[in-house]
């Protein structure tokens, strides 16, 4: 890890659980704090699941840069709620198979500020940048993606397991309406998305337990809602369906409560 400097640790709340902090204890990671690993276990007691569900979410990740990277041709990334740091993050996908990608990481976790070095290696062909932003300040967010990448090419917008904490429904469409209003057409949107569609009553006991005590109030959307943010776009096959499910290559196609899709702006 980074050192973590003073003026990080005065915007760190330890004592709290974070989502970040949380996601990265489920995948075995070790950037979380006692909080953190307390409040995993308390849900884990009722929802193991949700080992496999950060699992199954990341890998949706990876399946789907390597599509639009590789098959799609697509050379830029805006990755935003990146979270901490673990395997297979999005450029190292990116530029696996497109050496020449370009991706920008936003986040406002001051721990994932500590981890920027790590999100900021790149293949000399391509480039990458972090922004110290929340997903509630698109305009910021695409002004300063500009340095990196250019808005008038093809951009992969991801938004996996963020756009569950605008918990206001308008305020979260209005957030994506901005981003995909703002790229070409030929840009994909990747989004996930948490549901009541598999084990609802652990997902409410979940969500209430998170809501009393997590550092920011989450919402658990229907898919019905969730396709919603994929209006004017076109759903690649499958569509929405459970992370697990979407084109698996192989992989456990066990169903959780984490939804995903990928959706293409046309001309």
């Amino acid at each position: 890890m980074s050192p973590i400097t003073d003026e990080i640790w005065a915007k760190l709340d330890t004592s709290v659980a974070h989502s970040a902090r949380l996601w990265n204890y489920l995948l075995g990671g070790k950037d979380n704090f006692a909080a953190d690993r307390e409040a995993a276990e308390q849900v884990l007691a009722f929802m193991p699941e949700l080992v496999q569900s950060a699992r199954f979410n990341r890998e949706f990740l990876g399946r789907a840069v390597r599509h639009l990277a590789g098959e799609a041709g697509v050379r830029q990334f805006l990755d935003i709620g990146t979270g901490l740091p673990t395997a297979d993050n999005t450029h190292e996908v990116a530029q696996a198979t497109a050496p020449d990608s370009r991706v920008v990481y936003v986040d406002n976790d001051p721990m994932v500020l500590v981890h920027a070095r790590t999100l900021l290696t790149s293949s000399p062909e391509g480039a990458t940048d972090y922004l110290d932003a929340d997903v509630r300040d698109p305009g910021r967010i695409l002004a300063e993606a500009r340095r990196t990448l250019d808005f008038d090419q093809p951009i992969a917008v991801m938004l996996l397991g963020i756009v569950n904490f605008v918990i206001d429904d308008e305020e979260a469409y209005e957030i994506v309406r901005t981003l995909m209003d703002a790229v070409p057409a030929g840009s994909y949107l990747v989004m996930s998305h948490p549901t009541r569609e598999v084990n609802a009553e652990a997902v409410d006991r979940a969500l209430e337990m998170w809501n009393d005590g997590g550092s920011a109030k989450m919402a658990v959307r229907t898919p019905q809602q969730i396709t919603r943010f994929f209006d004017g776009l076109d759903l690649l096959d499958p569509g929405l369906v459970t992370c697990s499910r979407w084109r698996p290559d192989g992989n456990d196609t066990t169903p959780t409560s984490e939804f995903g899709a990928v959706g293409r702006k046309s001309g």
